[in-house]
């Protein structure tokens, strides 16, 4: 198990690292029109920035941790060494909004250590916006103190959503109709890590999605904790390498997003 000093010298690394990633994101962003882009499946793209980032922010982890495990979106298993300790990483979660010239995409950085989350960074360069925290590291958006909303029912502020092709559409449309039912609103920008984002900051009440993938929530997951927040237990059933259903909001909210679920949709 990595010691407190351990853990902090990664954090003030991944802090910086997501920063430095999101300089250069952005400045893809700002040719978008330039990059080569691939189609991996339905609604599923990646770009040249993914793929360069993904390199630069592996090769950034190899060089200071090692023995560190790293996990992302286009790596799959793909680890630096037999590690407690997993980066999970995804250079650009959001990527229909970046190359379509829309601003809802981040950087998203998690940290992984024997099974629990521990700290998380998602950069958002295109809006000056970096959120930060962990077990040991208070939430933050620009260095300033952030909470989740005190909210207690669907009625009270947006709740944030996501969609995939993953599943049927009908394991969807049963979740949304209950959060309609209980006068909910919608809220999604394309970006899973993003919405989570804006959870820990209090601006959505909460978040749910049947199914996400790690890449795409775990670094978000570790600031909503950090600002008061509660989540389920999404790296269950190899939830790390596999995905989950992914729900996070205020103590107060919990119940209600728990009961979206109740008959299994």
């Amino acid at each position: 198990m990595a010691d407190s000093k351990a853990l902090q010298e990664r954090f003030d690394f991944a802090s910086g690292l997501v920063e430095e990633a999101g300089r250069l994101a952005n400045s893809y962003f700002q040719r978008q029109d330039t990059l080569t882009i691939k189609s991996k499946g339905l609604q599923d793209m990646v770009s040249q920035a993914d793929v360069d980032l993904r390199g630069s922010m592996r090769d950034a982890l190899r060089a200071r941790f090692p023995s560190d495990g790293f996990l992302g979106e286009e790596t799959g298993r793909d680890v630096l060494g037999a590690s407690e300790i997993v980066w999970v990483v995804d250079p650009i979660d959001g990527t229909q909004p970046f190359v379509n010239g829309l601003s809802a995409w981040c950087v998203s950085i998690g940290l992984v250590v024997a099974g629990k989350i521990e700290m998380g960074f998602i950069g958002v360069p295109a809006r000056g916006e970096t959120f930060t925290g962990g077990r040991n590291n208070a939430a933050q958006l620009n260095g300033k103190p952030i909470k989740v909303s005190d909210a207690g029912s669907l009625k009270d502020g947006l709740l944030g959503t996501g969609y995939s092709p993953r599943l049927k559409p009908d394991d969807y449309l049963a979740v949304f109709g209950r959060v309609l039912r209980q006068g909910g609103v919608f809220y999604r920008d394309g970006s899973g890590a993003l919405s989570l984002a804006y959870v820990a900051a209090g601006r959505l009440i909460g978040y749910m999605e049947p199914h996400i993938n790690s890449w795409d929530c775990v670094g978000a997951l570790a600031v909503i904790e950090a600002a008061g927040g509660q989540i389920n237990d999404f790296l269950a059933a190899d939830g790390l390498h596999k995905g989950n259903r992914v729900l996070a909001g205020g103590p107060k909210l919990y119940p209600a997003l728990e009961a979206l679920f109740v008959d299994g949709a």
